[in-house]
């Protein structure tokens, strides 16, 4: 599965380094899933990539950091503080610091997940 990880924690392994990638590609759907892979890790903040296959969502969460989450293939509902936004391929949203959050998908999708930790809020 090459630094793919089925929902968990991803493998750490970033992408290679000085070389153009597909975005889209570089993660594959896997049945009754939500797989996870790491573009960048750092202190400061990582950035992941993750496929959602149909059904599949994320549980309610907050983080102490703002995360930026946008849909590179398909539509999922972000609910943040009970506010739903539904998002389709080529729109993101700023999830702030603190703020109770939760993914639901509308069939499969693929989104990046972008977390700046350069301080408490």
């Amino acid at each position: 599965m090459d630094n793919e990880h089925k929902y968990g924690k991803p493998e750490f392994a970033e992408l290679e380094k000085s070389k153009s990638h597909i975005i889209v590609e570089i993660i594959e759907y896997m049945a009754n899933a939500v797989v996870i892979k790491t573009i960048i890790r750092k202190s400061t903040g990582n950035i992941s990539i993750m496929s959602f296959d149909s059904g599949e969502g994320l549980t309610e969460k907050t983080s102490p950091f703002d995360t930026f989450a946008q849909i590179i293939e398909g539509k999922a509902e972000i609910v943040i503080d009970r506010i739903s936004h539904n998002l389709e391929s080529g729109q993101g949203i700023i999830i702030p610091a603190h703020a109770p959050n939760f993914i639901q998908p509308n069939g499969r999708f693929k989104m990046i997940l972008t977390i700046i930790k350069s301080g408490y809020e």
